[in-house]
């Protein structure tokens, strides 16, 4: 997987996770009081889907459809052309990508959804908030790998009345920005097991190993 195609989907999932966290040094009352309430947001999202519409740093546009199941669960499918599909099966996430024939796995405690698909969030865990901004009809959390291991950062949007989860902007450590909106994300319910289950179809000799 190239080095640009796996940023771009770690930034996708980044949004669905990295959310605030509660190193939140040198922040307002008002702002840790936000920061409690997306929290306490994002852990009631047991299920959910939306649709999402993602633009790189080059303004390359893609979309598709993301389902969550908490705890451990994700599904981030791109419309046609695109051939990539993410998912979360609880340990591993899976990228395949059918029109390049590429199949990869990374732990999921390797990647920013491990922070949101926990049972129980904690973004007290070298994660920190670095600001909040407030706009007309929401607010803005910002915040960064706080034991420094990883560069960049990222921004979740949520829009009040009610509280939403609306997007977010990975920025990288070469101030490259994708940024990521939701589209319609609510509640689901019965969500087929099967949408957080990924197999590696590609026939062996197809950059697969015969085990």
């Amino acid at each position: 997987m190239s080095t640009t195609r796996r940023s771009l989907v770690l930034a996708l999932a980044a949004g669905a996770v990295a959310g605030p966290a509660l190193a939140q040094s040198g922040l307002s009352g008002a702002d840790q009081a936000l920061v409690a309430r997306a929290t306490a947001y994002l852990e009631g999202l047991t299920q959910a889907k939306a649709r999402f519409i993602q633009t790189d740093a080059r303004g390359q546009t893609s979309r598709g459809v993301v389902y969550l199941k908490r705890p451990g669960k994700a599904r981030f499918a791109y419309d046609p052309p695109s051939g990539l599909l993410v998912v979360s099966d609880g340990g591993t996430v899976s990228v395949a990508d059918s029109r390049l024939k590429t199949f990869d796995k990374y732990p999921l405690m390797a990647t920013p959804l491990s922070l949101f698909l926990a049972k129980t969030i904690r973004f007290d865990r070298g994660v920190q908030v670095t600001g909040v901004s407030r706009a007309a009809d929401g607010f803005t959390i910002t915040a960064r790998d706080g034991r420094k291991q990883t560069a960049g950062q990222i921004s979740l949007t949520f829009r009040d009345a009610p509280l939403t989860l609306v997007g977010w902007t990975v920025t990288d450590a070469q101030r490259r920005a994708t940024h990521v909106q939701l589209v319609g994300l609510a509640p689901a319910r019965g969500l087929d097991p099967d949408l957080f289950y990924l197999k590696d179809t590609r026939p062996v000799g197809v950059g697969r190993a015969r085990m």
